[in-house]
């Protein structure tokens, strides 16, 4: 299973998400599952989407200090928004909605 935390107005891209869970979707991983591809599967725009977190370090942002705040990278370069990488099972999405850009910053 991977778990997907969706946060600020990205979360109106859920569906059928119970009470409890909140922003949080836990799937099973496809074999050639890719960030693009769950951001597909769930409706989310790429164009939504402010920052990516994978497995707690960050993945793509869109904001020049992000870099120099101290988070983690899950690669060298954040502003590649190449998503095609695979997500296996056991791993961890943040999703962060422009609207949440304040987390980044």
């Amino acid at each position: 299973m991977i778990d997907i935390h969706v946060y600020g107005k990205l979360r109106k891209y859920l569906k059928n998400t119970d009470s409890h869970q909140g922003s949080t979707i836990r799937m099973e991983p496809a074999p050639e599952e890719t960030v693009a591809s769950i951001l597909n599967e769930l409706g989310i725009p790429l164009e939504d989407v402010y920052s990516i977190f994978l497995n707690s370090k960050l993945l793509a942002a869109r904001i020049g200090v992000a870099k120099w705040i101290g988070y983690q990278q899950a690669r060298e370069d954040i502003f590649d928004w190449d998503l095609s990488m695979g997500i296996k099972s056991g791993d961890r999405l943040g999703l962060f909605g422009r609207d949440m850009a304040a987390l980044v910053v």
